[in-house]
């Protein structure tokens, strides 16, 4: 999914001026656009130019964002499919070649489908009980698939959130993920909206679904 330098910037880009030509997954060129199009076609111009517009320059000085960047492609050939096809046919006896088309090509195209459904089908399909005059939605079937990050009217409502939804406990094993990471203390600074700001919202601009 690129590496963490250019996932953030393209989101940041993406919260900033979403559903507009500076969009780089704008939902309102369609389905297929915002699902994978994107990826096929230059950037819009919008994109780039008011991207440029955007300070990034805390992500280039977490040194963690650097390495990565700096050793993202062997690592993703290595992590994603050398492990992935060797791990199988080692320990189990799998043969290469359904180790190899299995476990990391068809792994890969369904993880990267259900995720490029938060930037489609979430901005398309469900209820909107934050903001109804905002695209994004909150979406059941994103949410299964996506380990909890479907919540997207919540998410586009209050971007500073961590765990991007409001039923976090309910069933959002990204946010659980986070919460484990803190308890082990390599996450610090978590930020939630507090629950007086959440239901003021909804009664101000929600379409009364929640």
């Amino acid at each position: 999914q690129n590496d963490i330098y250019e996932w953030s910037r393209d989101h940041r880009v993406h919260h900033k001026y979403s559903e507009t030509d500076a969009d780089p997954h704008n939902a309102r060129r369609g389905f297929f656009f915002s699902h994978i199009g994107w990826l096929f076609v230059r950037k819009h111009r919008d994109v780039i130019e008011k991207g440029r517009k955007l300070d990034f320059s805390d992500l280039l000085d977490d040194p963690v964002v650097r390495f990565q960047r700096k050793y993202y492609k062997s690592s993703v050939v290595l992590m994603c499919f050398v492990i992935p096809t060797l791990v199988p046919w080692y320990l189990w006896g799998e043969s290469l070649w359904n180790a190899y088309f299995l476990a990391s090509i068809l792994r890969y195209t369904i993880s990267l489908n259900v995720t490029w459904l938060v930037n489609s089908a979430a901005h398309m399909y469900g209820n909107r009980p934050y903001d109804k005059y905002i695209n994004p939605r909150q979406n059941t079937l994103v949410t299964l698939g996506a380990i909890g990050e479907g919540f997207h009217n919540y998410h586009h409502t209050f971007p500073f959130d961590y765990s991007a939804s409001e039923l976090g406990l309910k069933f959002n094993p990204t946010t659980w993920f986070i919460d484990f990471m803190f308890w082990l203390g390599l996450v610090t600074d978590r930020k939630q909206a507090p629950k007086e700001m959440i239901q003021a919202r909804k009664e101000r601009t929600g379409d009364g679904s929640a």
